[in-house]
């Protein structure tokens, strides 16, 4: 009997009836077998393609609601307390000491996370920032994705840090305003700077190479403008006569036009001397520095009364934090491109080991000798390194731009400390050491386990030394990414704990405890790379623990913590007027920058179980990733499960042979995160912490049931594993099980899919993904029984209501998709035989289908069955022809048939995408 589905309620009834059947059967597959009745109701028509589309729209709508609702309730918006936040009794120099350094400095990033369309960011957020039920008014229909363009990514990070600015500043004068209560004769010298935010959208040379210089300035002056429109606005609404007003408007103006300038391709030489030299010229309406101006706001404020004295003094604070831009700017590079760059600068380099005594001792005396040497945009324009590119264009910046804000240098897979004096050497050389704070990045595994050494042998080094005083502050950042990919996100997330301690022991052996410690902790959104789920105490204390605080505290050292919002999913928090002042409102109210009450913690006293429980789960997860199983699984479906969602690429260009065979280091850590997601088990995240356990349950699990810190861990494992399914990973496999289409058809239940089915089993025969899915999945059921065991002995701290629903949501979204897959599998069997072109066969194009590479596909497709020919009335010709004596041939019906279902099978199958990424709150 064929069934069939008209709405989400009878799949899900269909899926839990399905479950029960487990109890006798444990191997039997209830997202595997919904999939199979879907898709039997589909291939024998009582079900269509439109009807599979409404049960998914219906889904998408309830997921973007359910992602609503958590937004809501994690930030709270219709809550928000702005009251308390000055001790009581204390003084203006008190107060200072507290609110004029940053709690936190706030990156907005953008790896390629932008998966909701920007219609669908609207809806939600709206929906997030006001009261009451929501309900489908926030569900939109299906539309067109725009193209994830730089330009598109960095409009949305200025959006996302305009309403993060205009938050900020209501937090400073309700701070200001309960300062002059306080201190009605002092007031003016309470100066609350809580937050700096940054970015690096259009200067992060990581791993990309279509970023131009120019565009890199010219997004910088593009940034200047909208921020002195900024100020201007705002300073007319406070004083529409202020005498500073119409400089600022000046100001405006003229660096619109040069960004205008700046925003052309200036690859001719002619092109780029006009732009640079209308940019360098001194001009009366060209602003470097806003230090007169707001000297001068802060003069009106001394002489102003009430609201607008408050206000005078609040825009000056705007301008200390943010100066000539929308915020700070991160330019970042990877430590080969530092070691080529300075092996052009080392004399006889050629046998130079840049990890050797040597190098420092070179490196050491380059920085203590250099000369500064003047540079202009020509040199800018001839220079063929990336790194020295960077160097020069902040020079630029800093010259004809903003010459007040610092830059962050940031330095990816820094492994050497003579790759941080190389950036410093440059630094010098261009003169700009004084304005960059050059931050080292900790990500790989190496880098994590012997980050230490690295430290201790850095901040040894005399240069390095007066350098960090001149600055103020020594610069490391620690990354979620690729720790969270090669290390596991528990092991990473404690490897970069252990780490943090390590930099605030190597500052206090080498006297460097007059200076801040700021530690950027870049992660995104998704529990995979991160950021906690459970609240925003657990967010802002996951990667920078209270422990890890303590340390700094400990050694009497000014922490600056730093983290990123990244992309679509980190700009939801800002999207709204409402949400950026209730998340930052959060984050005030936790203080991030002060150490904690001193708070007990077994989990760094019982270092005999905490030491080896890190251990064990980091060699659990290597071991997955170093396993051709695994990936194999990973990369079994390419990167075809997953929507583009930003301008980064997700992997490098490989041709079909290599996309068998793809390594999961062709792959970055958000799309290799996605993956988890959508095969339905974030293994990154979940594996190995039970069989860390094993043969000790007990003292783990009490030790766990004491530690804040333990049981921190345990709230992020939970969240996870309540989204996770074995069995859906188990499903994946069955798609490649020559059985199961050799099966199908048995007993003339299908009969009219039997020539498709054999060539289906045919096919698969040889195929490895059937084994390699269960092979998987028997490894990670394992682990599963026992982290099962070790959580039946610890207490479930945040339990999830619906959790059932949305475990059930999910399946019904996965068995979709997986007969959608079977759609696309039967329909490329079917098609009619083609001849070879361009050396791509047949089964060139079914194994295209199989990886999901299902564009390249449809191209050859078409290519093989053309609907368009040219006809003989296109020409205009004297003599006459016979032939042809018949209609053209045409291939319509095979595009009806066969590929247009194929298409609109796969859009299909990427709205899926998206609904499952919702569940999970985030893409990757």
């Amino acid at each position: 009997m064929t069934r069939t589905f008209a709405s989400v309620e009878e799949c899900n009834e269909r899926l839990r009836q399905l479950h029960e059947l487990t109890r006798e059967t444990p191997l039997f597959n209830p997202v595997f077998q919904l999939s199979l009745d879907l898709s039997r109701a589909l291939e024998n028509k009582s079900m269509d393609l439109a009807a599979f589309g409404q049960i998914v729209s219906d889904l998408e709508c309830r997921t973007l609601r359910d992602r609503a609702m958590r937004l809501r309730s994690l930030v709270e918006p219709e809550g928000v307390v702005l009251d308390d936040l000055i001790e009581n009794d204390a003084t203006v120099d008190e107060a200072n000491e507290l609110w004029a350094k940053p709690q936190l400095h706030a990156v907005f990033t953008a790896h390629p996370t932008f998966l909701l369309t920007p219609e669908q960011s609207d809806s939600l957020t709206e929906a997030a920032s006001r009261t009451g039920d929501i309900g489908e008014d926030i569900c939109l229909p299906p539309a067109d994705r725009p193209a994830v363009t730089l330009a598109y990514e960095h409009d949305r990070a200025m959006r996302a840090i305009a309403n993060a600015q205009d938050a900020r500043d209501r937090i400073v004068s309700t701070l200001l305003k309960d300062g002059r209560g306080r201190w009605p004769d002092d007031w003016h010298d309470f100066a609350p700077r809580p937050f700096v935010f940054a970015t690096w959208v259009g200067y992060d040379m990581d791993g990309r190479t279509d970023i131009r210089w120019f565009d890199s300035i010219g997004f910088r002056l593009k940034e200047k403008a909208q921020r002195l429109a900024r100020y201007a606005s705002d300073l007319e609404a406070i004083d529409p006569n202020n005498r500073l007003l119409e400089n600022l408007r000046k100001a405006q103006r003229y660096t619109e036009a040069r960004a205008k300038d700046f925003a052309e391709d200036l690859s001719d030489a002619a092109a780029l001397s006009a732009a640079a030299n209308r940019l360098t010229l001194d001009d009366p309406d060209k602003l470097v520095s806003l230090e007169k101006i707001i000297a001068e706001l802060d003069e009106d404020a001394t002489r102003s009364t009430g609201e607008k004295a408050i206000a005078l003094r609040t825009l000056a604070l705007a301008m200390q934090s943010d100066g000539l831009g929308m915020g700070h700017i991160h330019f970042r590079v990877n430590s080969s491109q530092l070691h080529n760059a300075i092996r052009r600068r080392v004399p006889d380099s050629g046998h130079l080991d840049l990890a050797s005594r040597g190098a420092i001792s070179t490196l050491r005396e380059m920085v203590e000798t250099v000369e500064p040497l003047d540079t202009n945009f020509g040199a800018l324009a001839i220079e063929s390194s990336t790194a020295i590119r960077q160097f020069l264009a902040m020079a630029q910046i800093l010259s004809h731009i903003d010459a007040d804000t610092p830059i962050r240098m940031l330095i990816a897979e820094c492994e050497q400390p003579a790759t941080v004096l190389a950036a410093l050497y440059f630094g010098k050389l261009f003169g700009i050491a004084d304005k960059i704070d050059v931050s080292p990045l900790f990500e790989t595994e190496e880098a994590l386990e012997h980050g230490g050494r690295f430290l201790d042998a850095l901040l040894s080094e005399r240069p390095y030394q007066d350098y960090a005083r001149r600055r103020g502050r020594v610069a490391i950042q620690t990354g979620f990414s690729d720790a969270g990919r090669f290390v596991g996100q528990i092991a990473a997330s404690l490897a970069i704990e252990r780490l943090q301690g390590r930099l605030a022991q190597a500052m206090r052996r080498n006297d460097l405890t007059d200076v801040a410690a700021l530690i950027f902790n870049t992660h995104g959104e998704s529990m995979g790379r991160g950021a906690h789920p459970n609240g925003f105490t657990d967010r802002l204390e996951w990667p920078l623990s209270p422990w890890a605080r303590g340390r700094f505290a400990k050694a009497g050292i000014t922490l600056e913590p730093e983290v990123s919002f990244q992309g679509g999913d980190g700009y939801l928090f800002f999207e709204t007027p409402e949400l950026a002042l209730a998340t930052l409102s959060k984050i005030v109210h936790l203080r991030p920058a002060e150490p904690q009450k001193k708070q007990e913690d077994p989990f760094y006293e019982r270092t005999d179980l905490s030491l080896d429980f890190y251990r064990a789960i980091r060699s659990h997860q290597r071991a997955y990733l170093k396993s051709r199983t695994y990936s194999r699984a990973i990369t079994s479906f390419g990167l075809g499960l997953l929507n583009e969602t930003g301008s980064r690429k997700s992997r490098r260009q490989s041709d079909l042979a290599a996309e068998r065979e793809m390594s999961l280091r062709q792959i970055r850590a958000i799309p290799h995160n996605a993956i988890l997601q959508q095969l339905g088990y974030p293994v990154n995240v979940i594996a190995g912490v039970g069989s860390a356990a094993d043969d000790n349950y007990e003292d783990i699990s009490a030790l766990i049931n004491e530690s804040p810190r333990g049981r921190q861990i345990v709230r992020l494992v939970r969240a996870s594993n309540a989204l996770a399914s074995i069995k859906t990973v188990a499903a994946y496999g069955e798609l490649f099980n020559s059985a199961f289409w050799a099966s199908r058809p048995y007993r003339g239940t299908e009969e009219h899919l039997s020539d498709a089915c054999e060539t289906l089993a045919e096919y698969l025969i040889s195929d490895d993904r059937n084994g390699t899915f269960r092979r998987l999945a028997s490894q990670l059921r394992v682990d599963a029984l026992k982290l099962h065991r070790l959580l039946a002995l610890i207490p479930d701290e945040a339990p999830l209501d619906d959790r059932e629903t949305v475990r059930r949501r999910i399946g019904v979204l996965q068995s979709l998709r997986l007969a959608l897959m079977q759609h696309m599998f039967i329909k490329i069997a079917s098609i009619p035989r083609f001849s070879r072109a361009n050396d791509i066969s047949r089964h060139d194009v079914m194994e295209m289908v199989f990886t999901l590479r299902v564009d390249d596909a449809l191209a050859q497709l078409r290519r093989a069955f053309p609907t368009h020919f040219p006809q003989m009335d296109d020409f205009d010709l004297n003599e006459g022809s016979q032939y042809p004596d018949s209609e053209t041939d045409s291939y319509a019906a095979i595009r009806a048939e066969y590929i247009d279902p194929i298409e609109q099978s796969y859009a299909l199958i990427l709205r899926i995408s998206a609904a499952i990424a919702n569940e999970f709150g985030a893409h990757g």
